[in-house]
């Protein structure tokens, strides 16, 4: 007889320590009907319900059941480690009574996380790619070659060949001597594919229950039907507010001379890539001539030197190609996969497909680079992902405005042919109205385009006096952060220290942040999420402007002015729904506990004033809303005199990666990204300026002298408001437009250097968790040279 639902949530709930929470229970039950009736789940749960759990003892329970694993797919490498060392191992144990076996799962990995075999006996040329720079070579040759030497001695010991089991690891260059694409491997023709330590790992993950893996190898895997992933009925896509970005960033394609030139080098004497290697040159002279941002067709000049590139290449892969299969060697994989990449995506480009955005940007390390990605991926989700299975999504930010419409037709869910699906909001566990203010600064003039006013400058000083510190300031630019972290060590002096984004890694300032109540950290999007924070550290949340996209992003613009051309409010479907999502996240920093309490104020008037103000409010955590500055400061200042001492901080342990079946639990003590909840904000008149504030013990109350204000919030409001710019309203839609057809609002936004906030986030987490570039391309599905590009930017030390 099937385990029935109930028990083994009990079970599981025991197991891991934890209590009943309805929110909790309400999901596990919506994703085992779901899963049982074969219909599409979206989830919103907010911070504090306990999803993972939700969806895993569901996912379980199918698993052992139907014979076929779940695929569980995360965009964090953060939250796969919560999964795999803490949330599985723990379950898997509370569940095995309950189900007559212990269930097992394992994490699956792209193929440059491993060592090749075939390669470390010599069937590879060494990769000349170096990562150095001339005067650095002698002095890394020595270290690099130590390195090599010792992963060979490796292969002959470890089981796995995961790069995550060798300890301490080893330099990036030296890990790319042992280790190929999947572009590179040579697959079924190899002659060591039996012992592949790859095919090894994949063989294993089909007799598991749970596979875990990344959001860009569930999509690779769905598009290109390469079968990495076993067949299965079940996909539960957690943070899945990042899929479409994510999703995107794997189908985005780039070309450059360099890259070009490395192809050709690659040939050898097995090709002439003479011509190539000219024509390679040709266009990055001419790349270097454009300014940077979208190109709304692509220019005579360019198409030819496109057409040069993709000829030439053509005419390399003919002599590439070999006579027999037993021809086809490592040398010669690896030289066809290059030039194989630099055909395609200059053929893309010239192709000129419907939904292709193309656009140049200028990389400081790799000069111009030229760019093209989907304006949307809706149609290729609904096709390739919610097409032959049960999927579920979950996020803390799913419902934007009040509704799953706008994330839905990201998705491919909405619209003429879309499968059946159903939102569900489980709501969060925290009593938002009593424990945290929404404040809106409307005294403050409008933000304008040469960054904070005085005035705004002035009322930071105010809130963070009035705070004691204990604030985290989340700003739209890094010039606006730097400014403000600027100002305010002058005018705070050694009393409050205040921390910016930049002054060392991201995981190290909000580790000194959490530690000291009286230390403030400001910074840019990076913040806005994953910044997990609980208790008296962080008691002010301070937001600059709305987080609009650039004007100029050439995604962003792209689809916004497609939805306009087809009848819809571009401005509303793109740009007031990024600002929703991020206002969300950066607003749910503040809530991390039950007995959390504080502040969000927005220094922007156009929270109250703007016409779709509203959207923005219901797109929010229902915090206790207000516009009086008198109550907010006596708020803060009552909040830093009864304030706990902040909750230890850990040092962080390196991430551990198992796809063994049956991996030995480990404790992380770095805390998961963590996500904001959503919820509503109801209009209502204006707080009395009577109201009182009062912190007693553990408990937030506004009072009037009664007793609470009102059950529900009420929406906050300005002083004698202009009729016009103050009337809150829901977005209007011109005509009723297919959504399935119009490009949709990003997950996340994508910056015109195809770098995102969230891809920053991870290359950061993966550098302070000792990751190397290989498994961190492969984790963010990009060429490891972009990566690195990146990483320096971002003045990251990554071996």
């Amino acid at each position: 007889m099937p385990a029935d639902l109930d028990s083994l949530m009990h079970a599981a709930i025991g197991g891991v320590g934890g209590s009943d929470r309805p929110g909790q229970a309400k999901m596990a039950r919506a994703v085992d009907q779901a899963i049982a009736s074969g219909s599409h789940l979206l989830v919103q749960a907010g911070t504090g319900t306990g999803k993972s759990l939700a969806y895993l003892v569901p996912a379980i329970k199918h698993a052992v059941a139907a014979g076929q694993p779940a695929v569980v797919a995360t965009a964090t490498l953060a939250l796969q480690a919560q999964i795999v060392d803490r949330d599985l191992p723990r379950i898997a144990d509370a569940l095995a009574p309950e189900l007559g076996r212990r269930p097992t799962y394992g994490l699956v990995k792209g193929r440059r996380n491993y060592l090749c075999l075939h390669k470390i006996e010599g069937g590879y040329p060494e990769d000349e790619e170096g990562l150095f720079e001339v005067g650095e070579v002698d002095r890394a040759a020595g270290r690099i070659g130590e390195e090599v030497v010792r992963l060979r001695e490796w292969a002959q010991e470890t089981e796995t060949g995961e790069r995550d089991e060798l300890v301490p690891g080893v330099s990036e260059r030296a890990w790319r001597q042992v280790s190929v694409s999947a572009e590179e491997c040579l697959g079924s023709k190899c002659p060591m594919v039996q012992e592949c330590f790859v095919e090894r790992s994949r063989a294993r993950a089909k007799n598991v229950d749970v596979i875990v893996t990344n959001h860009s190898f569930m999509a690779i895997d769905a598009f290109e039907g390469r079968q990495m992933l076993p067949e299965h009925d079940v996909l539960v896509v957690d943070e899945a507010h990042e899929l479409v970005d994510r999703v995107t960033s794997t189908i985005t394609d780039e070309l450059t001379g360099p890259m070009v030139a490395t192809a050709a080098r690659r040939c050898g004497r097995m090709a002439d890539a003479s011509a190539m290697r000219e024509a390679g040159e040709l266009l990055q002279e001419l790349l270097g001539g454009f300014p940077e941002g979208r190109l709304m067709g692509v220019p005579d000049s360019l198409a030819l030197a496109l057409a040069r590139v993709r000829d030439a290449a053509r005419s390399v892969q003919s002599e590439l190609k070999p006579a027999t299969p037993a021809d086809n060697d490592g040398a010669r994989q690896v030289a066809r996969a290059a030039v194989d990449e630099i055909f395609d995506n200059a053929d893309r480009v010239l192709e000129g497909r419907e939904l292709d955005v193309v656009w140049i940007s200028q990389d400081p390390r790799r000069g111009a680079v030229l760019r093209v990605a989907p304006m949307s991926v809706a149609m290729l989700l609904r096709d390739k992902v919610f097409g032959d299975r049960t999927v579920v999504m979950t996020s803390a930010t799913l419902e934007l405005g009040g509704t799953f419409d706008s994330v839905a037709g990201t998705l491919g869910l909405r619209g003429e042919g879309g499968p059946q699906w159903t939102g569900l909001d489980v709501g969060s566990p925290f009593d938002y109205p009593r424990q945290a203010i929404a404040y809106v600064a409307s005294q403050l003039p409008a933000p304008g385009r040469d960054g904070l006013s005085p005035a705004a400058l002035d009322e930071i000083e105010v809130l963070v006096r009035a705070a004691g510190g204990r604030t985290l300031g989340l700003f739209s630019s890094t010039r606006a952060a730097k400014a403000a972290a600027e100002e305010m060590r002058t005018r705070l002096g050694d009393d409050i220290p205040v921390l910016c984004q930049g002054d060392d890694q991201i995981t190290t300032l909000v580790r000194q942040f959490a530690a000291d109540g009286r230390t403030c950290l400001f910074g840019t999007m990076t913040l806005w999420q994953g910044v997990d924070v609980p208790g008296s550290a962080c008691q002010l949340v301070i937001i600059d402007r709305i987080p609009f996209p650039r004007p100029d992003d050439p995604l962003a613009s792209a689809r916004s002015q497609e939805i306009a051309r087809r009848g819809g409010n571009g401005f509303m479907a793109v740009s007031a729904t990024h600002a929703a999502l991020r206002l969300a996240q950066g607003a749910g920093r503040l809530i991390r506990r039950g007995d959390d309490r504080g502040v969000v104020a927005f220094l922007d008037t156009r929270m109250v004033t703007a016409r779709y103000a509203g959207f923005l409010q219901k797109s929010l955590p229902p915090f206790w809303p207000t516009s009086d500055r008198a109550l907010v400061l006596k708020a803060l200042k009552r909040l830093d005199e009864v304030a706990a001492p902040v909750l230890p901080v850990h040092e962080p342990a390196r991430l551990h990666q198992s796809v063994k079946p049956k991996t030995a639990a480990r404790q992380r003590n770095t805390s998961a990204t963590a996500e904001s909840a959503l919820g509503s904000a109801a209009a209502a008149d204006r707080l009395e300026q009577s109201a009182a504030y009062d912190a007693l013990g553990d408990t937030l109350l506004m009072t009037d002298g009664a007793g609470p204000v009102a059950e529900e919030p009420a929406a906050i409001t300005p002083e004698a408001p202009d009729p016009e710019t103050a009337r809150v309203s829901e977005p209007q839609v011109a005509a009723p437009v297919d959504e399935s057809e119009v490009p949709q609002a990003p997950a996340a936004y994508v910056p015109a250097d195809g770098w995102s906030a969230e891809d920053d986030e991870e290359l950061r987490d993966g550098a302070d968790l000792g990751l190397g570039l290989a498994e961190l391309a492969d984790h963010l599905d990009r060429p490891v040279d972009a990566v690195a590009a990146r990483a320096e930017a971002l003045g990251l030390d990554i071996a």
